[in-house]
């Protein structure tokens, strides 16, 4: 159980949940799922990070959302409480999108956002 155990920090589309049993099925080693993380870097200060999880990380907080597992890297939970994991296709690309209400603003080319720190007394338990 993570710090927000009472709130759902990231919540997934069909779409998003379609691609993770995706890639768990076509993995080449077994995974339990994505792990979901921020990183420094871009021209808008961050960027997401998704990784395979084999083993899972207890200090993470971990989402079970329409049939697959979301692992939260436990520094990036204040950063993305609230955000919807969605899956998009174009006809130039196709990749994970993140509609995230801690977001600032991005940059132009879409790969970097700044984030502010979600206010826990502002958001309602799931419970």
């Amino acid at each position: 159980m993570g710090l927000f155990s009472g709130f759902k920090v990231v919540s997934l589309t069909d779409a998003a949940a379609t691609r993770v049993k995706d890639i768990i099925d076509n993995s080449d080693k077994p995974i339990l799922g994505l792990r979901l993380g921020i990183e420094k870097g871009g021209c808008a200060g961050m960027s997401y990070t998704l990784d395979y999880v084999s083993e899972p990380d207890p200090k993470d907080d971990v989402v079970e959302d329409r049939g697959v597992k979301v692992f939260v890297d436990p520094k990036a939970t204040m950063f993305l409480l609230g955000t919807v994991m969605d899956f998009e296709t174009s006809k130039v690309s196709s990749g994970f999108v993140f509609k995230n209400p801690n977001e600032v603003s991005a940059c132009g080319c879409g790969e970097s956002v700044e984030l502010k720190p979600a206010d826990p007394a502002a958001l309602e338990p799931t419970h």
